[in-house]
């Protein structure tokens, strides 16, 4: 009866695991995108700014963000060469540049969504965009990735446990049907 029981499981089980990690994918998925929203906002806002004649100071702001702790989002202007001209962040003080591929993936498509990690523990939803400027370069906006992480890792979870969940119900479930057709024969 073991075997059958399993036999019959098993098909329910895979069926259940395959829904939990969809799940699972598609709520990271959105919760990720979902991250880049105000630095799209901030960084479209700033390019149009630059366009209309602003300077980069007036675009970025005094304001310093310290990107190992705060979840305020930060402006960084960078030239051509990937030189930083002007930045809203600092990582323990200090000006970070922007990765070099990440630039020249900018100017091929004129924008770009990436998380860029610094240094370990310090993950960042950034938004890249071409600086229209008489100035050119790059404007760089981004924002800690802490909370959205910290989200999906509970999401994560809670869908384990209930997958967990559901293949005991699963398993309890195929066990007493197999039960009761055997009784009913």
């Amino acid at each position: 009866m073991i075997r059958t029981v399993l036999l019959r499981w098993i098909p329910f089980a895979g069926l259940a695991s395959a829904l939990c990690l969809l799940i699972y994918v598609s709520a990271q998925q959105t919760g990720r995108q979902m991250a880049n929203d105000p630095q799209i906002e901030i960084a479209r806002d700033a390019r149009t700014a630059l366009a209309a004649g602003q300077s980069i100071n007036a675009v970025i702001p005094q304001t310093q963000t310290e990107l190992a702790t705060s979840l305020a989002p930060f402006i960084t202007a960078v030239s051509d060469d990937g030189t930083v001209v002007a930045s809203s962040g600092r990582l323990h003080g200090e000006l970070r540049p922007v990765p070099r591929g990440v630039l020249e993936s900018v100017r091929q498509s004129g924008e770009a969504r990436v998380t860029w990690q610094p240094e370990p523990g310090v993950r960042m939803a950034t938004v890249v965009t071409k600086n229209p400027g008489a100035s050119g370069g790059f404007i760089v906006v981004g924002r800690s990735l802490f909370e959205t992480e910290s989200r999906i890792e509970q999401l994560g979870t809670l869908l384990f446990l209930g997958w967990g969940a559901t293949l005991v119900g699963l398993l309890i479930l195929v066990t007493f049907s197999e039960s009761f057709l055997q009784t009913q024969t």
